[in-house]
């Protein structure tokens, strides 16, 4: 609109008018081309006048939202708060009224611009959603969460109309499409965001967790249903549609066209053109044009773009890489510069100083206060017809009604069709922001899942008796961790009388990438289509690696599992589940890896701290596995015998070296194992310097003493154990004697025990060069590369009740942790060596713990 104003200033005037549906701004419409003095391509042009600006609102978008972010995340809000907070933030309530926002910033001339930039990448962020629901994952298995889902729409929608129409609640002319968009904006239940809720309370295995994600899935469909509905009712003047029948007539023929036509063709062209798994960059820039060409047929239709991008995600295939290449390159730019603007967009239609003209605030608190409860409410009546737990319930109401981009996005569709005005937008935005606000940190105060009871003795390698099932967690970050524990396994001894039974539990980071399907996992079964292609590759050759060790031996059995969780809470999962699934023992790999030169790499700092995690809070014995190519079982002799594997346990004392002894001597039952036990025994030199350090070895050395007669008088006929005393007087000259037996024997595998805490004559002085706390002293020095090029290490670290309380309320670490190496040793070894004791049972722990019948309360972050 043309206000007359000269057509040559570069300090526009505008003449603004307020109006319900927001601000009415005349300027003349030359001021889109600032003539100025300008030089060639610098000449007045579109281009040339709104890319600075655009620039600029790019940069204080993407600047704005990542501060506030930032601040947000240790409250426990999920990042919908940041978003809502963001645009608010250039509300005309708050900086948008300010000059030089106006003037340099955001600019009325240029909002034109602005929006059509957030718009073109709220259709996309739509495909993005489209494309990481998969539709398999609605498995209705029970009625519950169908009930609770229909309940809370069902309830939610009148109750959303009724206060839509409260007198006092924004301007007193309302029209009927307004109420839809607004029900549908309050019913509307985000799964993405509540999924991302779940797993950052480690709840997301609870049958909580699952009631309210297959309930939340189920809302979602049906909210994207009502959704279409509202944009074929109204047309743009927020009136009846007089052509509904033929928009959603031609919506129907298109959701028909994507499952049978386009569905089946991108199947058929990416295997035909797809080569070797390898997906060209001509598939990406065709499906990202199929995006906005699928937006454009459903906006012909008569409803929003974004329809045609959703329905368009949904009808990529789900097995296929080319899901994952496109979130590689579009998920990152997209959430990380794009969608800001999108928030912005929202902050500037909202305007809450022009809200209080016609809305009460007593009322405001009335309508937010309802709107928050009406699904609580709904969901504790229908929990009591279902003998459901108040709590849950409870937890799942609040669940329902977490918000996300969807509510934004019918709120703007409304307000773009004048179906809602400002002050019910606004109020409507305010109402999501508090209702968002609430709803994690509740959960995290007040909902604790249900503590089981985790009452079991069998805690220790050393209460594990003959006939016992020895139960072990076997972790696993990437591919190349899985041979030296699956090696360590099969030499575990596994026999009919005392079974192996492994649990091999995938850990995989969670991050902003992640998408919402991608949590949704079988727990003890192989990721199938609810992975993205590269995750769900790698999963399946560490199952079916780990799932092989069955195959020829009847005494193991082996459960895959996978985990999303972020690195900072990831030990919490394995903690949950070692203690759900009732382990003895729980094996790590070290964070560093071989190199091709035969050194230690740096290693992953994150998994360096998941491992100081556990061994702080585990329930039970941990070992770490630092391996250098450990093949224990790989090779055979130039006679097709196997070739005996050396193994040494070298026992300073403490109950970590008896621990490590222990599992030392399970190995003992296979005939191509040959042990070496070396105890270093502290010199009357060592005893005189040590002071109380002395003393509290000899207090130690008692239960030493038995454990190794124990062990001495069972293998004592055992032509393939040696046991041999080594007296030193300090850690170097400990060091030297271990080198002397490198030198002559050539070690595979080295067991040691991590001895945290615990100081002995025979370590003295080691401790000031540990660069690995983890490994204890000893596992430190074999883990180091000056010391061995081939030897695996394998450091234990035994259970303490007593000492895990002290670690948990003191921040120190109890247990000790035994360390085993293993590396390849070509050389052939004697054949035929004499097994022991099949049935007749390890030594029994002469170190019990008097709290290990306690029962302890478990905090759940996978599902039992």
């Amino acid at each position: 609109m043309s206000s007359g104003l000269p057509d040559n200033t570069t300090n526009p005037s505008y003449q603004i008018d307020e109006s319900r549906y927001g601000k009415i701004v005349c300027y003349d419409q030359s001021l889109l081309f600032e003539k100025r003095e300008q030089k060639g391509w610098e000449s007045g042009s579109t281009l040339a006048s709104s890319l600075p600006f655009f620039i600029t609102q790019l940069f204080v978008a993407n600047l704005s939202y990542r501060v506030i972010y930032y601040l947000t995340r240790p409250f426990y809000l999920p990042p919908f708060v940041a978003q809502i907070l963001c645009g608010l933030l250039f509300s005309p309530s708050v900086l948008g009224n300010t000059e030089f926002i106006i003037k340099h910033v955001f600019p009325y001339r240029f909002t034109m611009v602005l929006e059509t930039f957030a718009n073109l990448a709220l259709v996309y962020n739509i495909f993005l959603l489209g494309l990481g629901m998969d539709l398999r994952m609605v498995r209705i298995t029970e009625l519950k969460p169908v009930i609770i889902a229909f309940a809370g729409l069902v309830v939610a929608l009148p109750v959303g109309g009724f206060l839509y129409y409260l007198p006092g609640n924004g301007h007193p002319d309302k029209i009927i499409a307004g109420c839809v968009f607004w029900s549908i904006a309050l019913a509307c239940t985000n799964f993405p965001d509540l999924a991302r809720i779940l797993a950052d309370l480690k709840l997301l295995r609870s049958d909580m967790g699952r009631t309210a994600m297959c309930a939340a899935i189920i809302t979602d469909l049906c909210t994207w249903v009502l959704l279409v509905f509202g944009f074929a009712s109204f047309a743009k003047s927020g009136t009846w549609n007089k052509m509904m029948p033929y928009v959603i007539l031609t919506t129907f023929f298109f959701v028909i066209l994507c499952i049978f036509v386009i569905r089946p063709g991108i199947t058929w062209i990416f295997a035909k053109t797809v080569k070797a798994g390898q997906v060209g960059d001509t598939h990406v820039w065709f499906i990202l044009g199929g995006v906005v060409l699928c937006g454009l047929i459903t906006d012909a239709c008569g409803v929003h773009s974004i329809t045609g991008a959703f329905l368009f995600g949904l009808s990529i295939p789900h097995d296929h890489i080319i899901r994952n290449m496109i979130e590689e390159k579009l998920h990152d730019f997209l959430s990380g510069i794009l969608m800001p603007l999108f928030y912005i967009i929202c902050g500037l239609r909202a305007d809450i100083g022009y809200m209080f003209k016609f809305t009460d605030k007593i009322m405001m608190v009335f309508v937010i206060s309802s709107s928050f409860l009406v699904k609580i409410l709904t969901t504790v009546v229908v929990s009591l017809f279902m003998k459901m737990p108040t709590r849950d319930a409870l937890a799942i109401g609040a669940l329902m009604n977490t918000k996300g981009t969807l509510s934004l996005v019918v709120l703007n569709a409304g307000r773009d069709t004048k179906a809602l005005d400002s002050p019910m937008y606004t109020h409507m935005t305010i109402a999501l922001l508090v209702m968002s606000l609430v709803v994690e940190p509740l959960l995290a105060v007040a909902y604790k899942p249900k503590k089981k009871l985790a009452h079991y003795k069998h805690r220790t390698v050393q209460k594990i008796k003959g006939e016992t099932e020895f139960r072990v967690l076997a972790c696993v970050h990437i591919l190349p961790n899985v041979s030296g524990i699956t090696n360590l396994l099969q030499v575990s001894n596994p026999t009919k009388q005392s079974p192996l039974n492994v649990f091999a539990i995938h850990l995989v980071e969670l991050t902003g990438r992640t998408t919402a399907s991608l949590l949704i996992m079988n727990d003890e079964c192989k990721p199938k289509a609810n992975f993205s292609d590269r995750v769900r590759a790698e999963s399946d050759q560490i199952a079916e690696t780990f799932e092989a060790m069955e195959v020829n031996n009847d005494a193991m059995t082996v459960q895959t599992i996978t985990a999303v969780s972020p690195y900072t809470t990831m030990h919490e999962d394995i903690c949950a589940l070692a203690e759900d699934k009732r382990v003895c023992f729980i094996i790590l790999p070290y964070h560093k890896h071989l190199t091709p030169d035969g050194r230690m790499g740096e290693g992953n700092s994150s998994h360096a701290d998941i491992n100081q995690n556990v061994l702080i809070q585990a329930p039970c014995s941990v070992g770490i596995l630092v391996d250098r190519g450990m093949a224990m079982v790989r090779s055979e002799s130039f006679r097709g015998e196997p070739m005996k594997r050396e193994v040494a346990m070298l026992f300073v004392g403490g109950p970590d070296d008896r621990e490590a002894l222990t599992y030392a001597w399970r190995m003992v039952g296979q005939h191509m194992i040959k042990l070496t036990v070396v105890r270093f025994v502290p010199g009357r030199e060592a005893l005189i310097s040590a002071g109380k350090v002395a003393a509290e070895y000899e207090r130690e050395k008692q239960v030493d003493d038995e454990c190794i007669y124990e062990f001495n008088f069972k293998t004592m006929n055992d032509s393939s154990v040696k046991y041999i005393e080594k007296v030193v007087n300090d850690g170097q000259d400990t060091i030297s004697t271990i080198r002397e037996m490198e030198d002559t024997n050539s070690f595979d595998l080295y067991v040691v025990g991590r001895g945290y805490n615990s100081d002995s004559p025979v370590t003295a002085g080691l401790n000031d060069w540990s660069s690995s706390p983890e490994l204890g002293t000893i596992g430190d020095t074999l883990a180091s590369s000056n010391f061995t090029m081939h030897a695996s290490v394998l450091v234990i670290q035994q259970f303490s009740s007593a000492n895990r309380q002290a670690a948990a309320a003191g921040g120190t670490t109890a247990a000790g942790m035994v360390v085993g190496a293993v590396g390849s040793n070509q050389e052939s070894a004697g054949v035929g060596a004499k097994t022991i004791h099949d049935g007749e049972p390890f030594m029994k722990s002469m170190y019990e713990d008097d709290g290990d019948d306690e029962e302890e309360e478990h905090h759940y972050g996978i599902h039992r």
